[in-house]
């Protein structure tokens, strides 16, 4: 701090106010100084949190679910406790909701979520502005793969699909698409990137996600939160982004959301942490989620060790931390970690928590505790002033409405729906070709388009509430666009993916018999609005088979001997061995969004050439788990005598129509000292005739080192567009931090030895070719 800011800040309590002259009127207006939009933030935010009791400052800590929500849970539950498989709704038995509105009027509520529509969202802000201060409040949303929680915005694909384009530009594009749609509904703060690393495809949320990656999900992450937030979140249109959840919660001990995770410290630094350093150090994100798991026998919400030492300490980030939705009750009420729930809002804001998802109550415990003197004013003043700061920057003190103009203008608008588009056709993955794809349409007469997923929105994936029927183009739809109405029929195989029903099996293989193509929509349903949900949130599963009778309806399908093409939708990897045996053309379309079923008929009529890889390896069966690219040397040492060791496909694989090579990887420097840097040069070819995009994929492996390594990791790509018959050169670099790893005495380290460098056009060694490099 320069010393003429730091005498302002001291002498703030002798310059409690600051006048301004009203032009040639001489009349003076007195106005607080936070309110002089003109000075610094830090002096702004110092201001204001001098004027504020204690019982003010944490109510800034204090989140609620937006009223609109509660009548809607009220509703649904008809004055009923929420249940334990229904926590995902929120309502407060003992706060009214006439209640919490006039908590809000005195300026005892500092933030709000679910609150999906710009007129609730002023009428809140309104209230707001009748407290005593004037503090604006910052309104949250699980704006995920675009604003999807409200109706009639954009949506894109779900975090998966992004991954799967491996185009960090994109996401960056249509974050800040996202961005604006969610300050033009009246939100300024969204609950993403997730950057957990996603090692266990039976936990629902793999969707919600950029896959097993660390690198491949620290650069999703910073591209999502430098598209949201910008270089410093400042401003009307950003948006504060939120890197969740601290941590390991991906690869929970069975496979279900919130079961326990142990680990080695070396583990969580090499793994799980990564994408944490680089939202913090690289993107600054402004807050931070903890997770719902405990890990090594600590609640993440009460893990100091975690939140404070690394996080702030080692990281040194500086914005605030959220808790997950009623987690910081679940270390008394589920963990048993604390004696009493006073006891664990203490453990939670003593290990470094700031704000509270939601609810009465820890207000309450907070002001006690601090006159006991179990946790300092400091303590409390430590997330106050981060909140202040962020709703300063958003400017949210001179602006907290929205103007229904620019709601009008902004959400699903014309470019949002061609970046919209854009992004779900580089998400979807062909798997399997045996030279089916792309189909010319004029040359079928009779195409039967059937499956669960063939004519809903389960290509919106979760995070989605209902969107308006004429916003989304079902895949059913796609295919009658390019194909022509009157050559495709559908048969109505209903939308429940957990139905068994061979009465419709045999239907539908009926139907295939006087078919001369089929295409077969299968997969999940991650839709939160529909009781038929099979993935997301708290959505896990035992298994990874197709659920019901969908295997069996491909298989039916098949046997007619029509020509098949079936496509799998959904956010988790799914084992599909028969089918990828048997059917000529297999697509994972993941969950491509509003635009998903014109995405999907471009890419299978050849007018978009495919280019997506799989951001997640896909397990032969449930057994393989964990199955990853990037496990140690041991992990197969021994064989399974009943299956295969290999997935059955693996990341970074993906199909096109065109066919690339690659060069072998020249290293113009091949001894290099520990804190070189060094390039890696490929050329790369489209040996086809068709304009093709090719994802070149760099892998290193430390052959010796002091610690166990993976066998390969990958450390950077490039998507690279080719026309027919062209080359182009790519260049690699690689810095030190790229062969660094953490030693015996864990110390993140470049040994000297030897390391192999790979590039190709997938994690496999037959698609990679190789190079050695030396540190000497």
């Amino acid at each position: 701090m320069n010393t003429k800011l730091k005498n302002v800040l001291i002498g703030l309590v002798a310059l409690p106010m600051v006048a301004f002259t009203g032009g040639r009127e001489a009349r003076d207006i007195q106005l607080p100084l936070y309110k002089d939009s003109s000075q610094p933030v830090e002096i702004r935010v110092a201001d204001l949190m001098k004027r504020m009791t204690l019982d003010e400052k944490v109510a800034q800590l204090c989140q609620f679910v937006g009223p609109g929500h509660i009548r809607e849970t009220q509703a649904k539950f008809k004055g009923k406790k929420v249940g334990k498989g229904d926590d995902a709704h929120g309502f407060y038995t003992d706060l009214s909701i006439n209640e919490l509105l006039e908590m809000t009027k005195k300026g005892m509520v500092g933030s709000f979520l679910h609150v999906v529509t710009p007129q609730e969202s002023n009428e809140l802000q309104k209230l707001a502005m009748q407290s005593r201060l004037q503090i604006p409040l910052i309104i949250g949303i699980d704006a995920i793969h675009g604003n999807a929680l409200v109706s009639g915005t954009t949506v894109y694909p779900t975090p998966i699909g992004q991954a799967a384009s491996f185009d960090t530009e994109l996401v960056e594009k249509l974050s800040r698409e996202s961005a604006l749609e969610v300050r033009a509904a009246g939100a300024h703060w969204t609950f993403t990137p997730n950057i957990d690393v996603a090692r266990d495809a039976r936990w629902g949320r793999v969707g919600e996600t950029f896959g097993e990656d660390p690198y491949l999900v620290t650069r999703m992450g910073v591209a999502t939160i430098l598209g949201y937030q910008g270089k410093n979140y400042t401003g009307e249109d950003k948006v504060i982004a939120c890197a969740k959840h601290l941590i390991a919660g991906s690869e929970p001990s069975n496979g279900t959301n919130a079961a326990p995770m142990d680990v080695s410290e070396r583990t969580l630094r090499e793994v799980y942490l990564p994408p944490y350093k680089a939202a913090i150090e690289e993107a600054n994100v402004f807050t931070v989620m903890a997770a719902h798991n405990e890990l090594n026998g600590v609640p993440c919400h009460a893990d100091k060790w975690m939140m404070t030492d690394i996080i702030r300490g080692e990281y040194k980030f500086n914005g605030f931390i959220v808790s997950d939705w009623m987690d910081v009750e679940r270390i008394y009420d589920l963990h048993h970690y604390a004696p009493t729930m006073k006891d664990a809002y203490y453990e939670a804001v003593n290990a470094g928590l700031d704000m509270h998802m939601h609810g009465p109550g820890f207000a309450e415990a907070l002001i006690a505790l601090v006159k006991e003197g179990r946790l300092s004013e400091a303590q409390i003043d430590r997330g106050c002033k981060s909140i202040l700061e962020a709703k300063f920057k958003l400017g949210l003190f001179e602006n907290p409405y929205v103007d229904m103009k620019d709601y009008k203008k902004t959400v699903y608008n014309a470019a949002h729906r061609q970046t919209a588009l854009e992004a779900a056709e580089k998400s979807i993955v062909l798997l399997k070709n045996d030279g089916l794809l792309p189909l010319d349409f004029s040359k079928y007469k009779n195409i039967l388009v059937t499956g669960p997923n063939a004519n809903n929105h389960a290509i919106l994936g979760d995070w989605t509430l209902q969107q308006p029927e004429e916003n989304v183009v079902t895949i059913l739809e796609g295919i009658q666009a390019v194909a022509g109405k009157d050559r495709v029929k559908f048969y109505d195989y209903g939308d429940d993916v957990k139905q068994r029903s061979p009465e419709k099996v045999k239907a539908a293989a009926e139907m295939a018999k006087s078919a001369d193509l089929a295409i077969v929509v299968v997969g999940e349903n991650p839709l939160r609005y529909l009781k038929t949900k099979t993935s997301g949130e708290n959505v896990d599963r035992m298994g990874l088979d197709l659920l019901g009778t969908q295997n069996q309806l491909i298989q039916a399908i098949h046997t007619t001997g029509v020509p098949t093409v079936v496509v799998l939708v959904g956010g988790r990897p799914q084992s599909v061995n028969w089918v990828a045996e048997h059917v000529p053309a297999l697509v994972q379309a993941f969950e491509p969004g509003s635009f998903g079923g014109t995405a999907l008929a471009n890419i299978l009529s050849g007018q978009v050439n495919p280019s997506a890889k799989l951001p997640i390896s896909i397990p032969r069966h449930s057994g393989q788990i964990q199955i990853i690219y990037n496990h140690k040397p041991s992990q197969y040492f021994h064989p399974y005598k009943d299956g295969a060791i290999t997935p059955l496909y693996p990341f970074g694989f993906g199909l096109s129509y065109s066919s690339f090579e690659i060069t072998a990887p020249q290293i113009l420097k091949n001894k290099i000292k520990p804190e070189e840097s060094f390039e890696v040069k490929v050329s790369v070819s489209n040996r086809s005739n068709r304009r093709g995009t090719e994802v070149v994929q760099l892998y290193i492996r430390d052959l010796y080192s002091s610690a166990t390594r993976p066998i390969k990791e990958l450390k950077d790509f490039k998507r690279v567009d080719l026309n027919p018959g062209e080359t182009k050169e790519v260049t690699f670099r690689v810095t030190p931090d790229k062969l660094a790893f953490y030693d015996r005495e864990m110390k993140f380290v470049v040994e000297k030895g030897v390391f192999e460098v790979m590039v190709g056009s997938s994690s496999v060694d037959k698609d990679l070719k190789k190079e050695i490099v030396e540190v000497i």
